[in-house]
């Protein structure tokens, strides 16, 4: 069984590596980025940095293993949020067929990221969400 506990914590910290390079990726191209989002969300450029951010805090926190419950579920949402809002209508609206291709990419990725991380979150058993001090 150790084994397999080594072999799922370096699993993990590949994801965390993964998520920490996509979030300074976000922090050197964020105007690359912006033509990814939605045009009825408000607050341009801010959200490649939030998203940026995001990744960059929940590798670390797979790395740390701490809040990985939480942050966990956070990623497999935020996830969930681009695939609807980002990667489908760029596949239903894609012209080319190369871009159409590059959209079902990303969907795939992101699905098995939020799936990887939904199974890590899950996997976080002895963390619990500490809502009141009398837990």
């Amino acid at each position: 069984m150790r084994h397999y506990h080594i072999i799922s914590r370096i699993a993990i910290y590949m994801l965390s590596v993964v998520l920490i390079i996509f979030g300074v990726f976000h922090f050197m191209y964020p105007r690359d980025l912006m033509v990814y989002v939605p045009a009825a969300l408000i607050g341009g450029i801010m959200w490649a940095y939030f998203v940026g951010g995001a990744f960059v805090l929940v590798g670390i926190s797979f790395l740390t293993n701490q809040y990985v419950k939480f942050t966990g579920y956070l990623l497999a949402v935020m996830l969930i949020f681009f695939i609807v809002s980002i990667h489908v209508p760029n596949y239903l609206n894609a012209g080319d067929a190369d871009m159409r291709q590059l959209a079902f990419i990303s969907i795939l990725k992101d699905l098995a990221i939020t799936g990887f991380a939904l199974h890590i979150a899950a996997g976080a058993h002895h963390q619990h969400f500490h809502l009141e001090d009398s837990d």
